[in-house]
């Protein structure tokens, strides 16, 4: 019976390749049907482990053919449109229903690139990855190849790649403390369990995710016994497993030749359509998770996380960090940190913007404007503006007060501490996390040379100092060129940024007497706030535009220097994109806050644009109302058209994939799909990762923090946005995206640094914000030097009485241009010919000496303003740099907790030594004693 077994198995081996093995067996099930059972034993784990897989692309490879027949229609039931013998539960398996997959690589038989793809096929499995293909049940031209990593090359190649694993429980070191201590700590506990519990924390749905409360060390197949291993399917989670496997990818070859290898370029050759980790089933369950539990971590994720209901939680960072990677956990960890820290920033802001609110009645400066009928103002434009009365502007004079008070000073320091604190409290919450997740001693890798460097620079080889391998070399005549070359493009691009802002402000200074001519009494009496409003909408659409721009700019100027590696290009391409974005979103309020109503000149005496239109004038109740609503604006529509297009373009475009299939193949296809097909038709991440997600971050905090002195009420409105901003990119990444590959990384990279120059450039912006937009400095001078308190070296709302008028200069009517000489000259309005009017300057009346020259008065506010600047910075900057050092990067208990814990790992690691030489000692001397006692 054993030979006839042998000569079945040989004859099946022979022709599987060549006819239907289910034909074979069944012709000699009948004669031996022991022989045939043993046989079918073999095949089955051949299949299993892709031994009897060759790597052609034809349907006899295939576990399903994917025919157009099918796919069901309304009427069929879910479980029966997927391959015999497999269930829902199953479409996380191969056909077996054992082997996971672990990484899915889809692409079309009617591809050019068969070749190519064969040899890298049969790379794989010469690494020992188990390989399964399947067609798509949507598209006979898509095929699914299923990869799955079995235990001893996860664990070769863990060993390769450092990863730590955990190998014995922790156990925190408590301080000794004294008695009394000891009761007041009891008394504390037993108070708070009268409380009620905090709302912010999540339910005990999260799993025990033992690996936070475990030491671990590099993983190592010689000391595995050292290990906690339970369970060698679940020792290696789904995040880790798809991280080695894609490790392996990167780095088999798919033709022969030097450095022809790796996935990435497969994928940019279009060998291979796509290539991503499977999500852990659905999100969704027809149960509830409190009462049956949590179905996967991406039901789990759903829950406690991406769900609108969920909003007012804390985050499940642990878990998050589980099914994403380190890399995105610590997105959405500094973007937590940052909406948290808003909540301090945003009460403060509120409570400046409600002390204008209560103060407004008692303030003497707008009291004396809302009460100044007799003063006649200057037209603000040539010909169509008329003369108005100083009370006109009383409404405008009041809502300046709101942001321009005497808190706003104290709110520009707090703020500028502020940016401070969060960032060093930041990296202290960042150690806590690379402790907590083992990233502590974890380094980059050196990356991979680029193939673009490569097919350059292949000719030019030298040996690297690192590896001792030659390698692609690129002259440094060229280098510098080609990065004069990309620096000569970024200043070209902001200069037409400038350009964009010139033709703002052209269109300013034309419509404001357009408006001022308007039919529409309604506008014509609110010309100058039109004219502003208008603006700001046009201007975020030409920024909105620019910035489709940039983002080729920056690609073809980054391509253009030729980067070395990946990471080289990435921070050399976010460098360019953060630069164009920032300058595009801010010039056009650079211009309101320091230029705008700064460089006109005077009545009788304008500068001109072109020799021919008349520069913009500030509003007789100051420029400070013309940038609060350029920031109100700007910063609402980006917002809102950020978050539609995060979530409203996947959301579309999911729907209409679900439509197509519904239309196509009936309701219920898509529900009766395996994993991998649906989370096919799911959107791809961004090809820059989390690249516009840090991008719109930091764009947000440089508005919080830039110009905060004009805006108080900005860190309230970004902390409303990333209250939403979280769920959103939650969602998103649970239920719209393909689960991107985890990887890892220890902190937000090149964004920190970005984040502190914006820390220092708000400190000298919101400076010149107080000095030179604000009326602060010009109030502060006239309290304590020229007004009825002068002298007495005190301040109040008292003193300010007469300020208005101090403020204002005279202008006689008579001395106009031609050109500016308004076309009403005001009798209809005031009863009688207007023959002086009063703008906002410091200048001599035409009457005196020296008509129409600079006033004392007007240089003690320059030397102030000057004055006030130098000191604001430099006693700013030494709270920052104080703060700074006050606060170390690694909090006191973490840096004990890490010192004992290497102690308690290397006292492991000896006893754990000094016990497997025990071992083998007590073993060595039990096989002598055994020797001894067979010798005769």
């Amino acid at each position: 019976m054993l030979t006839v077994f042998h000569i079945c198995s040989v004859f099946a081996n022979m022709v599987t390749f060549y006819f239907n093995p289910g034909v074979i067996l069944s012709i000699l099930s009948s004669a031996f049907p022991a022989a045939v059972k043993d046989v079918n034993v073999l095949l089955e784990r051949e299949r299993s482990e892709g031994i009897s897989s060759p790597s052609r692309d034809d349907d006899s490879t295939l576990q399903n053919p994917g025919t157009n027949s099918s796919i069901l229609d309304d009427n069929t039931k879910t479980d029966s449109a997927l391959p015999e013998g497999r269930s829902k539960s199953s479409s996380l398996c191969f056909s077996d229903g054992k082997s996971r997959i672990d990484y899915i690589l889809v692409y079309r038989k009617s591809s050019s690139q068969s070749e190519k793809r064969e040899i890298f096929e049969r790379n794989i499995r010469a690494e020992g990855l188990y390989m399964e293909k399947e067609a798509s049940l949507t598209n006979s031209d898509v095929i699914f190849l299923k990869l799955h990593a079995p235990w001893d090359v996860l664990c070769r190649y863990a060993e390769l790649m450092n990863i730590r694993m955990p190998f014995r429980r922790k156990i925190f070191y408590l301080h000794r403390r004294h008695k009394f201590m000891s009761r007041m700590e009891k008394r504390i506990n037993k108070f708070r369990g009268w409380l009620p519990r905090k709302p912010m924390k999540l339910n005990d749905t999260l799993p025990d995710l033992e690996e936070n409360e475990s030491f671990t060390a590099p993983f190592s197949r010689s000391r595995i016994h050292h290990f906690i291993i339970h369970n060698k399917d679940t020792f290696f989670n789904n995040a880790t497993r798809s991280r080695i496997v894609h490790h392996i990818l990167q780095r088999v070859k798919y033709e022969e030749g030097k450095n022809k290898m790796g996935l990435n370029r497969l994928l940019s050759n279009n060998s291979y359509e796509a290539a991503f980790p499977l999500h852990e089933g659905s999100y969704h369950s027809k149960n509830s998770i409190r009462t049956h539990g949590a179905e996967n971590h991406r039901h789990l994720l759903y829950e406690c996380w991406a769900w609108w209901g969920v909003w007012y939680k804390y985050q499940p960072l642990d878990l998050i960090r589980r099914y994403f990677g380190e890399k995105i956990g610590l997105y959405f960890a500094w973007l937590g940190w940052y909406t948290g820290m808003l909540f301090p920033a945003a009460l403060v802001g509120l409570l400046v913007f409600l002390y204008g609110v209560f103060t407004l009645e008692h303030c003497q400066v707008s009291k004396e404007i809302c009460q100044a009928t007799d003063i006649i103002m200057c037209p603000i434009c040539d010909q169509y503006c008329p003369y108005l009365r100083l009370s006109d502007s009383c409404i405008y004079a009041k809502v300046t007060h709101l942001f321009d008070n005497g808190a706003t000073v104290f709110f520009a320091v707090f703020m500028a501490v502020w940016a401070t604190v969060f960032l060093e409290f930041w990296k202290r919450r960042r150690a806590v996390l690379a402790y907590d997740w083992d990233l502590i001693d974890w380094e980059e890798e050196e990356d991979e040379i680029r193939p673009q460097f490569e097919a350059k620079y292949s000719k030019k080889e030298r040996m690297n100092p690192i590896s001792g391998k030659p390698e692609p070399y690129q002259a440094f005549t060229d280098k510098y060129s080609r990065l004069i070359v990309s620096t000569s493009g970024i200043f070209f691009m902001i200069l037409v940024v400038i350009a964009a802002v010139f033709g703002i402000v052209i269109y300013r200074v034309i419509t404001v007497s357009t408006f001022a001519a308007f039919g529409w009494a309604l506008i014509r009496n609110n010309s100058q706030v039109a004219t502003t409003g208008t603006a700001v909408c046009i201007n975020f659409c030409i920024i909105m535009l620019l910035n489709v721009l940039y983002e080729k700019v920056a690609l073809l100027l980054t391509n253009l220097e030729q980067p070395r590696t990946e990471s080289e290009w990435e921070n050399s391409f976010t460098l360019k994109m953060f630069l164009f974005q920032f300058v595009n979103l801010n010039s056009s309020t650079f211009y309101i806050a320091f230029f705008l109503g700064r460089f006109t000149g005077r009545p009788g005496a304008y500068l001109r644009l072109i020799n021919r239109w008349k520069l913009e004038e500030c509003h007789p109740s100051g420029c400070l109302i013309d940038l609060c609503m350029q920031m109100g604006i700007i910063m609402v529509l980006k917002q809102t058209w950020n978050n539609f297009m995060e979530l409203g373009y996947p959301l579309i475009q999911n729907w209409w994939t679900r439509r197509r299939l519904r239309r196509e193949h009936g309701q219920n296809a898509k529900a009766s799909f395996p994993q991998w097909e649906r989370d096919y038709h799911l959107q791809p991440m961004n090809a820059y990762g989390l690249f516009d997600e840090y991008l719109e971050m930091i764009l947000q905090f440089g508005f919080t923090t830039i110009f905060v002195a004009a805006f108080p009420l900005a860190p309230l409105l970004a902390l409303l946005n990333n209250i939403i901003e979280i769920r959103l990119d939650a969602y998103k990444f649970v239920t719209q995206w393909r689960r991107p590959l985890p990887s890892q990384a220890k902190d937000i990279g090149i964004w920190y640094g970005i984040l502190e120059g914006i820390g220092i450039l708000s400190v000298i912006t919101n400076a010149f914000v107080i000095a030179v937009t604000s009326d602060f400095i010009p109030r502060l001078v006239y309290a304590y030097k020229y007004g009825p308190c002068a002298g007495q070296g005190r301040a109040g709302e008292g003193c300010m009485m007469g300020y208005v008028n101090a403020s204002l200069s005279v202008f006689r009517v008579s001395d106009f241009e031609r050109r500016s000489q308004p076309r009403t000259n005001g009798s209809e309005l005031f009863g009688e010919a207007v023959k002086y009017c009063r703008y906002r300057d410091y200048r001599e009346p035409p009457d005196s000496a020296e008509p129409y020259s600079y006033t004392l008065q007007f240089w003690h506010v320059l030397a102030a303003r000057l004055a006030f600047i130098i000191v604001f910075e430099h006693m700013v900057f030494a709270i920052k740099t104080l703060i700074a050092y006050l606060i170390p990067d690694l909090p006191k208990d973490l840096r004990d907790r890490m010192r004992r814990e290497k102690y308690l790992i290397q006292e492991m690691m000896y006893e754990a030594e000094l016990e497997r030489l025990q071992k083998e000692k007590n073993e060595k001397k039990k096989k002598d004693r055994a020797h001894h006692k067979e010798w005769p």
